[in-house]
């Protein structure tokens, strides 16, 4: 993935497209932040349809016996 300038994004749109649709996204920035990426569509609803963490969990085909009981010992200290 590359960076590249929102100027310079803008200069050469259809050329980052482009790389984007070949495989390549491209991060945009402004002021030095990290702002926006450009990437393929196909690569976006491939991202959108990944289930999140808790649908996963949810899904779990296990039955309850199957998850491990949690210690009974006391919590391991924390420095915060």
């Amino acid at each position: 993935m590359r960076e590249i300038q929102l100027k310079d994004a803008k200069a050469t749109l259809s050329a980052v497209v482009d790389r984007a649709v070949q495989g390549t996204p491209s991060i945009i920035t402004r002021h030095g932040r990290k702002d926006a990426v450009i990437l393929s569509f196909e690569d976006y609803e491939r991202l959108a349809r990944a289930p999140s963490f808790g649908r996963l969990l949810a899904a779990f085909p296990g039955e309850p016996e199957d998850i491990p009981e949690r210690g009974k010992g006391p919590p391991r200290p924390v420095d915060l």
